[in-house]
């Protein structure tokens, strides 16, 4: 698949979700380094830096994706030869897709002891991370069910339900403007994320935030799951995460829109749960609480205060 190809793909959302995006924006990167016609560093590297803005153009909100990009563009940009940066490409991009892959089964292991018999556990998009918890949790034997909501206007919710369906979990599937309704029933929740802030705050689909303020009212533990690569190093010295808006026709047919000359269709993707509604962000690394989010960013990413001009 062309470089094109797969940033028009994730524009469009065929390929979608934060990790999987993240793994093929660094597989893409990879194969067009491969494709380029040249053995001259400086062209190489400014074909790459091009490529490279092709595709942080596509999704603006996932910060597992410029964090990929950085990963597997670092190498290029300090290279001191065509070789050198050809093979950092290769090297950094397989890493990475190893590592992100090992991360999810790594969180399915944490999450999988926070899940006991008898949870009645909500689930909100289609994280591939918080679908591994449950999964693996099941894979152990342990008996739950699931309420999954059907995620408006994309229907991710689909693709969850048939995950878990086909793992041989009891899943009940919901209207997202349900999730309160149930949540009497509810005693976990567990969700993706597709950007965490220095201060614990976790961006995800819309929605996320009403359920995390229904499971806060209910006193209900709401637990995040989320690879290292999803922290967000620039919101150390406050830099907002843009929430991506996204085209008005996938709420309301555009023959529709025409009828309606009054009406304004807003279509945010994401919105932002503050830290104080999350109990526990799940990482590879291990379980913290969502204060200690700028560790991970510290530690784990490698950032300081001091990487930014500020």
């Amino acid at each position: 698949m062309s470089l094109a190809d797969t940033a028009r793909k994730i524009k469009n959302m065929e390929i979608r979700g934060a990790g999987r995006i993240a793994r093929t924006c660094a597989t893409a990167l990879k194969e067009y380094s491969e494709s380029l016609k040249t053995s001259d560093l400086k062209t190489f590297q400014k074909e790459m830096e091009s490529a490279a803005d092709i595709l942080l153009q596509t999704r603006p909100t996932a910060v597992s994706l410029p964090n990929a990009v950085n990963i597997v563009m670092k190498g290029v940009r300090s290279a001191e030869s065509y070789e050198e940066a050809l093979n950092s490409v290769r090297k950094s991009a397989y890493d990475f897709v190893e590592s992100s892959n090992a991360a999810v089964r790594r969180i399915a292991e944490i999450g999988a002891r926070h899940i006991r018999d008898g949870d009645v556990i909500l689930t909100h998009c289609n994280s591939q991370a918080a679908i591994a918890c449950i999964i693996e949790a099941h894979r152990q034997g342990k008996d739950f069910e699931v309420f999954a909501t059907e995620v408006r206007p994309r229907k991710q919710g689909l693709l969850t339900i048939k995950a878990l369906s086909d793992a041989g979990v009891k899943t009940n599937f919901i209207v997202d403007s349900a999730a309160r309704f149930f949540m009497k029933q509810v005693t976990l929740v567990i969700v993706g994320s597709d950007a965490v802030t220095a201060n614990g705050a976790v961006v995800n689909k819309i929605g996320t935030s009403q359920i995390a303020l229904a499971a806060h009212e209910a006193r209900t533990p709401f637990i995040v799951a989320a690879e290292t690569y999803k922290f967000a190093p620039r919101t150390i010295t406050g830099e907002l995460i843009r929430i991506e808006e996204r085209d008005s026709s996938e709420v309301l047919d555009k023959s529709v829109s025409l009828t309606l000359p009054n009406v304004t269709v807003r279509n945010p993707a994401f919105d932002v749960t503050p830290a104080d509604y999350i109990d526990l962000i799940i990482t590879e690394q291990g379980v913290i609480p969502p204060e200690m989010a700028y560790i991970i960013i510290k530690e784990s990413l490698g950032w300081e205060i001091s990487d930014f001009d500020v």
